[in-house]
């Protein structure tokens, strides 16, 4: 059985149920939530579960089933009820934060969307006590859908203030570092690492994202990558294993489009890889 058949019969055994178990609670049929007050609040609760739950099991189970789906969203009613207290508006605590691409079991029930191949943008709660990944269910049940000004909040509230700098890597080399001490949120810059490259780079940039405090890049200009990029490499991996908060140990190759491509070295010096086309067209050192 699929979900939505079930949906008919479950709901009945809502509005069934409700004054029982949460004799101020209302079942919304258009959105298919039930919705809960609490003081001058109220929290949603999306029925989805509930019929997917549904769907796997005999009818003659789904009272139960139901009854504890509803005692479950009124107990995270009034949890959510009360972080909204504590946090106040959690629209402004919310920021955006750059990680290695997760497990698909890792990822289950979090806000999460990928950014590009190799990472994806968690929604987070930023609070020094009570912060974390903001949950599927807690945003439901505070009602928070649309998140596009989380990267706003992100750029204004963090951001703002990041350093760029050069610093020596080889002779006659150096490395351009992106860096806020202490931040969590650095690594959101990755799709934006344009901003701190030169404005003519027809040959992309090596790309590092050690911690979410800091990023490494080095424009590619010249065959002199062939020296660089080993020692990148090595830099990106020792700054990774000493970091505090580490984000990516593997080295990227930027270029077109925003694309990132992972770099193996010394591997893909030689190899018959894209970067190793590229290494061909590149003007010497």
């Amino acid at each position: 059985m699929e979900p939505l058949d079930a949906a008919a019969d479950a709901h009945a055994l809502i509005r069934d149920l409700l004054p029982v178990l949460a004799p101020t609670a209302w079942f919304d049929g258009g959105t298919s939530e039930v919705v809960v007050p609490v003081g001058r609040s109220e929290a949603r609760a999306s029925t989805w579960t509930l019929l997917e739950r549904c769907a796997r099991a005999p009818r003659p189970a789904w009272p139960r089933l139901v009854d504890e789906w509803l005692r479950e969203a009124r107990d995270r009613a009034f949890l959510a009820i009360g972080e909204m207290e504590l946090f106040g508006d959690l629209r402004e605590l919310l920021r955006l934060r750059i990680v290695p691409k997760l497990d698909p079991r890792d990822r289950e029930g979090l806000v999460v969307v990928p950014a590009g191949d190799h990472f994806d943008a968690m929604v987070m709660i930023e609070h020094p006590r009570y912060g974390g990944p903001l949950t599927k269910a807690r945003a439901g049940l505070l009602g928070l859908r649309r998140l596009g000004y989380v990267v706003t909040n992100t750029h204004d509230r963090e951001l703002a203030d990041v350093a760029a700098r050069e610093q020596p890597l080889l002779l006659g080399e150096n490395v351009r570092v992106v860096t806020k001490p202490g931040s969590r949120y650095v690594s959101a810059l990755l799709g934006e690492i344009d901003q701190f490259l030169p404005r003519h780079n027809p040959y992309g940039a090596l790309v590092g994202v050690p911690s979410h405090s800091t990023l490494l890049l080095y424009p590619i200009t010249s065959t002199a990558v062939r020296r660089v990029l080993p020692v990148f490499a090595d830099v990106v991996r020792e700054m990774h294993d000493d970091a505090d908060d580490p984000c990516a140990p593997g080295v990227y190759w930027s270029h077109g489009e925003r694309r990132l491509t992972p770099l193996r070295p010394p591997a893909d010096l030689e190899g018959s890889t894209e970067f190793a086309a590229l290494l061909r067209r590149l003007p010497d050192a």
